[in-house]
This record gives C-alpha cells, structure tokens and sequence, in this order.
C-alpha cells in the first residue's frame, strides 16, 4: 500500500517547492484517500488557517482534509486576532508556529508568505496569494489524471487573466512536461518571471505557448480552463475587465474548437455569462464540480506528507 513520502521542503509556498517526483506521489495518494484505500492518522495535529481573504472551497476543504486526517483546525480571523492590529508577521509566525503543527496562508502579497515561512518553524502552506495559487493546482492536475489516466499528449488551455492560478497551472504543466496554452488580452499575460521559470523547467520550450487569441489556443485541447476575470482584490477594474476580455468567454463555439472529448474545468466561484457560460458549466463536458471535490482529496494528500 502506497504510503505519503516525507516532502523535500518544509514548506509549500510555489508548486516549484516541489519536484515532479512529488507531485505525481501527491496525485497518487490524492487517488487512495478519494477510493479509501489509504488510512491515515496525524493523531490531533493541529492546522491554522490564516486568511485575509475570503475563501469558501480552499477554507472548507482544509478543515475537512485535516478532519478526516485525524486532525483539527483552527480559524485565525485577522479581524479578530493581533494579525489584523499589525502585529509583526515575524512575531505571529513564531507564536502560532508553536501552537499549530502547520499554518496555512491566504494572503494578497507573496512577500508576506515568504516571511511568515521564514520565521516560522512549522511548516507553512500557501492557500492562495497574488502570485500563486499551488493546491488549486494539485486539484486541477489530480481531475486530469482521474480524466485521461495520464498526461501524454495533453493539452491544457487557460482562457481567462493570467493571474495566480495561471502562474500555479504554468509551473506545475511545466514539472509535469504537459503542454500548457494561456489565451489572454493583451496587457493580461502572467508574470515574465513565471513564464521565464517555466521555460527553464520545460525540456521542450514548445510545450508553452502565451497567445492572445483564445481560438488559436482552443484548437485541439483536451482540458478547457478559467477563473474569473477580476481576481479578489480588483474590485474596482471589474468594469474595465469585463469589457478587455471581451471574446474570452468559454462558450459553446470555443468549446467545439477543442478536442471533441476536451472537459472543462473552472476554480470556482463562477460569472455565468462572464468568463464561462451556464450552458459550458452544466454541459456533460464539465468536471468542474469534481475538481472542487478533488480539493480536499488533494489537501489531504498534501497534508499527510508534510506532518508524516
């Protein structure tokens, strides 16, 4: 029976902290603990949520991953807490870090990521910020699998901003060695330094490809991909987003540019009629509930190799 393996870092900040070794191990157990084929017991360890930003899936399915795992968690409302009067994250991270066996973060700046894992002794887990978003990615990556068995010859398109999620599905496609396409408006490409990480990574610079014409993108692709156009904290480009993405709707006539067993995934939560159609998200097409699903299955797989 296949057991979690103990994770080269301590902390898992950016898909790049792991190797693809590890990623296909987290995928493998994620598969186990969704079939029950795989028991484990973090005997009441303890996890800390800290978010400042609002979360429903990534929230739940860490207090259900720990749940299950044997575990309890512990909700560090910023509001309620010294973190939200401005209390060093130096302090905070060494404080909760003897209180919890790991913390995980959402948080708007990468930076202060970074700084709660350097001062904390505790592993530190990375639930989102404005650079990255890796367990959305280990989800995404576990439905492809569960889809096509295996990753020969996928094609993955992202449609959409090239945000966070995008930076996670770049650098995890490119440890993987899948072939990534990211369709977005001009002015709205990932971040260079994640594009020029990736290209280092990928033993075929072709397999990576940053275009601005979501058909050219579509165009025989196995996996559909979006997220909403105006990430948390954008509030206020809503207006102007909605009209610069114009044409990046994933709609029934980009859905039949794909490969004709292509599925289609979304991180949720979802603009209807914005960035993907009701139509797309009900269709038999759509994986996009199992893969929210598949966030817990993930976080578990995720949990038990950092606190083994």
């Amino acid at each position: 029976m296949i057991k979690p393996n103990k994770l080269a870092n301590n902390n898992f900040l950016s898909s790049l902290d792991l190797s693809t070794d590890e990623i296909i191990h987290i995928l493998e157990l994620a598969k186990n603990f969704k079939n029950k084929d795989l028991n484990i017991d973090l005997n009441k360890k303890v996890l800390g949520l800290i978010f400042d930003k609002s979360s429903t899936r990534t929230r739940v399915s860490f207090q259900v991953a720990m749940s299950r795992l044997g575990g309890t968690t512990i909700d560090l409302n910023p509001t309620t807490s010294q973190i939200g009067r401005g209390e060093p994250i130096k302090d905070t991270a060494r404080v909760l870090s003897r209180y919890c066996d790991a913390i995980a973060i959402r948080t708007f700046d990468h930076s202060d990521l970074a700084e709660y894992a350097k001062w904390s002794i505790k592993p530190v887990i990375n639930a989102l910020t404005d650079l990255e978003h890796p367990c959305q990615a280990l989800a995404d990556f576990f439905t492809i699998k569960e889809e096509f068995h295996d990753f020969t010859n996928v094609v993955l398109t992202f449609i959409g901003d090239g945000n966070n999620v995008a930076h996670s599905l770049i650098l995890c496609g490119a440890l993987l060695g899948i072939e990534v396409r990211i369709a977005c408006p001009k002015g709205y490409e990932p971040n260079s330094l994640v594009i020029n990480k990736a290209y280092e990574i990928y033993k075929n610079k072709n397999l990576l490809k940053i275009t601005n014409d979501p058909f050219t993108a579509v165009q025989g692709a196995n996996v559909l991909y979006t997220d909403v156009w105006s990430s948390m904290g954008e509030e206020s480009q809503k207006e102007e987003k909605d009209k610069e993405f114009h044409g990046f709707t994933i709609d029934q006539n980009l859905v039949r540019n794909a490969d004709k067993d292509a599925i289609i995934l979304h991180c949720l939560p979802a603009y209807r009629s914005k960035e993907i159609t009701d139509e797309v998200i009900e269709s038999k097409k759509s994986r996009i509930f199992e893969q929210a699903e598949n966030r817990m299955h993930a976080q578990q797989a995720l949990l038990s190799c950092l606190l083994k």
